[in-house]
């Protein structure tokens, strides 16, 4: 379980980041800068946090409740960064991702501080120190929150989206490449919220039409 061993490693402010929707076939790519204000928080309270991926659909929104709460009481701070699937395609999927990351960061207004970010990314900021951490969003919890809190808001997004787009699926599928999600493309065509350097879009642009 994470937890704030990596986090008493680095000079404060200690940024956690993390991405949702690096995979998907459709729509951004959107990242979360966190930080804990306050390290000394119930461990009860922090038993909640994980990887995103591993919590259950009610277990992340209860954490992201628990989130807001800590928020209001001024223990933790974060902020979102977007990458558009314009960017995504004209950039690719790594470059797109690290823009999202740049702007969330940019976002909580630190001149400096300590990145700590899952995977393996470098996003080169002055003044900054950056640690690449293999799956850590398990292992920290400041990137276990930035990848819940990134999770939440765009799986909301892919769900406002599918209203307009019901035959997608997004509501379910958040725009991954299910078995529907790829047939109804191949039967209805595409949006501008599908990523058209991404497969198998990419090789099926020059007969798929374009819906909105």
């Amino acid at each position: 379980m994470p937890n704030f061993d990596i986090e008493f490693l680095f000079k404060k402010p200690v940024i956690g980041i993390d991405e949702v929707g690096r995979g998907p076939l459709a729509g951004p790519v959107i990242s979360c800068a966190c930080l804990f204000l306050d390290y000394a928080i119930d461990k009860n309270i922090l038993s909640y946090f994980n990887d995103s991926k591993k919590l259950s659909i009610k277990n992340r929104k209860i954490t992201f409740q628990i989130i807001q709460k800590l928020k209001t009481e001024n223990k933790i701070k974060y902020a979102l960064g977007l990458a558009t699937v314009d960017e995504i395609d004209s950039l690719n999927i790594l470059e797109a991702t690290k823009i999202s990351m740049i702007r969330a960061i940019k976002k909580l207004e630190y001149n400096k501080g300590s990145l700590i970010i899952d995977g393996k990314i470098d996003l080169g900021l002055e003044n900054f120190s950056s640690t690449s951490i293999i799956k850590g969003d398990s292992k920290s919890i400041s990137i276990a929150a930035a990848s819940i809190i990134a999770k939440i808001h765009r799986d909301r997004l892919m769900q406002i989206l599918s209203y307009k787009f019901p035959m997608y699926n997004w509501q379910q599928n958040v725009g991954y490449g299910t078995k529907k999600h790829i047939e109804q493309i191949n039967k209805n065509g595409i949006t501008n919220y599908h990523r058209k350097s991404f497969e198998p879009i990419k090789s099926l642009i020059h007969k798929l039409k374009y819906i909105c």
